[in-house]
Parts: C-alpha cells; structure tokens; sequence
C-alpha cells in the first residue's frame, strides 16, 4: 500500500469501507446506537468521499451482513450488526492489546499441513492462514508464532460449506537444533515486506504536519486509525527477539498512540457536532442522541 503518493482525498476515495470500519470502531462499538446515514454522508465528505460512495458502501456492507438499517421517520440510520461487532472488536483488540510488537513470545509455534483437492478450497484457506498470521515454512507447512486458535480460524469456510477440518493437521511445537527459531523466520516471513510498510506508515505519519490535505483533525483521525489498522492486520506479530535490530514497528507505533491522543479531543468534538444517532433496536440499549 503507497502511503507517500498522492493527496489524501484521492486515497480515501479509494477506500471508504475501511473508513467507515474505522468511524464504526472509534464512534459506535459498544455504545448501542444507530447511526444517521446522512451524519455518515457528512462526516465522509470531509474525507474527500462522494455522497455516492457512502451510500453504495453502506448497501454493498448491509447486504454482507455487517450493519442493519434502521427506519426512523423519513432517516435511514444503520446499527452493527453480530458480525460487525466480531469485525471490529477484533481490530480494537490488535490495536489497543496485541499491539505491533511481540515482546511475550513463548517459544511456541503453531504449525498447519493440509492436503486439499480442490484448488479454490486450497487458496480460501490459505488465505486465512496469511489473515491469521501464518507463513508457508514450506510445500503445505504454514507457521505462526504462538499459540493460534485453528479452529476458530477454520470456522468461517466450515460455515460457508467448505469441509476443510478432515484435511488439516495441526501441531504445536518448539524448534530443536540445528533449526533456530531465526531462521524459521526468515524462512516463512517477508521481513522485508513487512518492514517496508511500518516504513512508509513512518514517511507519512512521522512528520510535522502529517495527512496535510485532512479537512480536520476528525479526518486525520480516521485517516490515521485506518492506516494503522490496515498495517497491524498484515503483520504476522514475529517474536521481537527475532526481528532485525531497529524494527520500525516500534517507532511507528509510538507515532500511532501519540497521534491517537492528539487527534482523540478535537475529533470527538467535531463528531458530537456532526453524528446523529439513536439506539439501536438489536442492541436494546438507551437513546444516545449524538457523541
């Protein structure tokens, strides 16, 4: 993902549903309210996103099942959902818990092999090792650090129809020489990659006017909230011990939570001025007019 081109407007465009996940998480998980479309309309255009976007990202995400409209009067107002919930309290726990940087590392790896015939099952699965932080160690051994819940992992294609459990194994295990827990990580990881991304989060963020072209510092906080986000969820949480010296990680994190603090006030502020909302009749909790 470029962080460094472009002016921030034309990549908000580019992205309004992980905006919108990060509005949801900051301004609506766990306070049981519904929010008016026209508030999100307002709060987006100051993103550079058309009124268009918000409301075809709003539908395409109500028929996923990750909100659910609400009629008040005349107003459209859309509520979270269970699974929206799941959604972004998972992002809140990588944020604000598991963090960037893995410093309690037990010396544990999960390993997954599987042998699947179907080549679409194959790449559904693969694809949520990578999510859930695996490396391919080798042809169909995948390895994370830690202990990983595969099952939970597993859960979404089982539930889609796919039977994959028959066809997995799974082990935990401890590296014995002469292979080094170092070179597992090489071997399975893009250190590289990796690296380069907490880089250009720094390029953009760690300056002195960061996001230049944010309309306020409601849109910077959104702004920041999805970058970072977008990054931690890429990053695999390697054993800090086993990382290059220098990891950017730890810097661009420290940016992050500072920035997160500056930007926290003057946001809540505009977004007490701008959100409607009511409550929400699927969480049943009391009427919160605005933030």
């Amino acid at each position: 993902m470029t962080r460094t081109e472009g002016n921030d407007s034309r990549q908000a465009a580019a992205r309004p549903q992980s905006l919108l996940l990060s509005f949801l998480g900051v301004y609506v998980l766990g306070r049981g309210v519904a929010v008016y479309s026209g508030s999100l309309i307002e709060v987006f255009a100051r993103l550079g996103v058309s009124e268009e976007a918000v409301r075809s990202t709003l539908a395409r995400m109500a028929k996923r099942g990750l909100l659910a409209r609400h009629r008040r009067g005349r107003k459209t107002y859309f509520g979270l959902t269970e699974r929206a919930e799941e959604v972004l309290e998972d992002g809140r726990r990588r944020v604000w818990e598991t963090g960037a940087v893995n410093r309690a590392w037990d010396g544990t790896w999960t390993l997954v092999g599987f042998s699947l015939p179907d080549s679409s099952t194959r790449h559904d699965l693969r694809s949520q090792l990578i999510w859930a932080g695996f490396g391919l160690l080798q042809s169909g051994l995948w390895i994370a650090p830690g202990t990983k819940d595969v099952r939970g992992i597993l859960a979404p294609l089982e539930a889609s129809g796919l039977r994959v459990s028959d066809h997995v194994t799974v082990l935990q295990a401890r590296a014995l020489g002469p292979t080094e827990s170092a070179d597992i990580v090489r071997k399975a990881f893009a250190i590289d990659e990796i690296a380069g991304r907490y880089r250009a989060f720094l390029d953009r963020w760690d300056t002195e006017h960061p996001a230049p072209d944010a309309a306020d510092d409601l849109a910077r906080q959104l702004l920041l909230h999805t970058d970072w986000l977008q990054l931690i969820r890429q990053d695999p949480h390697l054993p800090a011990e086993h990382l290059p010296p220098g990891w950017p990680a730890i810097r661009a994190e420290q940016v992050f939570h500072r920035l997160a603090r500056v930007y926290e006030p003057p946001a809540a502020k505009l977004a007490s001025e701008i959100v409607e909302t009511s409550d929400d009749p699927e969480r049943g909790r009391t009427t919160v007019s605005s933030h």
